[in-house]
């Protein structure tokens, strides 16, 4: 009995999506947005230097086939790679009418979604007055804070005091289907938030928002606010079985590794490990060792994303793409004889681009395991059909198996 792997690197996007001029970073669309050329492009022109130099190193990444996939995708060259490709490799596009986490991950595992997730507009006020009661009401406060689109760490910059002061929830949303509550844990309480994102989450639900997320910090005004790894995701539930209980319904493991649980609303999900991405890591390492036969570990590295994306941090990004290709590296030798991992993402977050919201992009494939292979282009789905033909279980979906 053989194990899989998949491993997903939150918004690496790689260019190309055919409907990026359907999607907006503010007034302007995504056509053109590409979060790993772009992120290249700069490494090699010097424009990327805090904390590492010199161009782009992924020769792990690369090697399996990266630089090919940019070029299968987008058509565009990432400076500095150019490997010849030794592993699987292609490029997946999404069809949902998203490019957020829950759209992409959904789709990675079988399930496109069949309808169209809500947004807030971008206006101050943004959340209609009886939502604005409704959480007030849960918090036992009188108000909320926030009340608009931001940036978390800097809504949580302007407002703590404030929030402290008057035991406020700080509420704000994105171009995502979001509805996201900032507290502080010692002042207003890590449960107390919990339950208030537990509380409302079945009317942001009704509403088609796909998630209420708690955004716990701690600090106070001499050291500054930061925000803490306690974040948890109340997910509407994907509305039909997944992957996940494809192979949990086969009576096999489905581990989690990061935000995976929240994401899938824990359907199943038979174990679960989170933490910072360099513990994810420690427990992908480990789970190499230790995931049972005829498994599924499925992982999520969320900090592309929330620390460098959405902050347009090309240096940072850089530096968790180098940090991320080495560890892979050093886990890749050790996988079983039989064992498939495979490399993804689910939407872009390209640090370079106008804005702060994920952009609309196709997303790298890349496997260790089958020796090389060139996939061409593929579809989201095709990755949850590919890996249960590799774990011998019965596919549901759209998609059809690459293997």
């Amino acid at each position: 009995m053989t194990r899989a792997f998949l491993v997903v690197m939150d918004s690496v996007g790689i260019g190309g999506a055919p409907d990026a001029d359907q999607f907006y970073n503010g007034d302007l669309p995504d056509t053109g947005a590409n979060t790993l050329a772009h992120i290249a492009q700069a490494c090699a022109a010097g424009r990327a230097v805090e904390g590492r130099s010199g161009p782009l190193a992924l020769p792990v990444l690369d090697a399996l086939g990266l630089s090919a996939a940019v070029q299968l995708a987008s058509g565009a060259r990432a400076e500095g790679l150019g490997a010849v490709p030794s592993g699987l490799w292609g490029a997946a596009t999404e069809i949902s009418r998203g490019k957020d986490t829950p759209s992409g991950h959904w789709e990675l595992a079988g399930v496109p979604v069949p309808w169209d997730w809500t947004y807030f507009p971008d206006t101050v006020p943004a959340f209609p007055n009886d939502l604005v009661a409704e959480v007030a009401k849960a918090a036992g406060a009188d108000g909320i804070l926030g009340n608009c689109h931001a940036s978390g760490t800097a809504i949580i910059d302007k407002l703590a005091e404030e929030h402290i002061r008057t035991g406020q929830p700080i509420c704000y949303t994105s171009a995502d289907s979001v509805f996201q509550i900032a507290a502080h844990e010692e002042h207003f309480g890590l449960e107390r938030l919990l339950k208030l994102c537990a509380d409302i989450a079945p009317t942001l639900h009704e509403m088609k928002i796909g998630r209420v997320i708690a955004r716990p910090f701690v600090g106070d005004a001499a050291t500054g606010y930061t925000r803490t790894t306690n974040r948890k995701d109340f997910a509407l539930a994907p509305p039909s079985p997944t992957l996940c209980d494809w192979v949990s319904g086969a009576g096999r493991e489905v581990i989690g590794v990061g935000k995976i649980g929240d994401i899938f609303s824990m359907q199943g999900i038979t174990h679960l490990h989170k933490g910072s991405d360099a513990q994810l890591m420690d427990h992908l390492d480990r789970l190499v060792d230790d995931a049972p036969e005829g498994s599924l570990t499925f992982a999520n590295f969320v900090e592309f994303d929330s620390l460098y994306g959405h902050r347009r941090d090309v240096s940072g990004y850089a530096r968790a793409l180098e940090w991320f290709d080495a560890r892979i590296g050093q886990i890749l030798p050790r996988l079983h004889d039989g064992d498939l991992l495979i490399i993804t993402a689910d939407h872009g977050n390209d640090p370079t681009w106008h804005g702060t919201d994920h952009t609309r992009e196709r997303v790298p494939v890349l496997g260790y395991g089958v020796g090389a292979k060139p996939i061409g282009q593929v579809a989201f789905a095709d990755v949850a059909a590919s890996i249960a033909a590799h774990l011998n279980i019965p596919a549901q979906g759209p998609g059809r198996s690459f293997l």
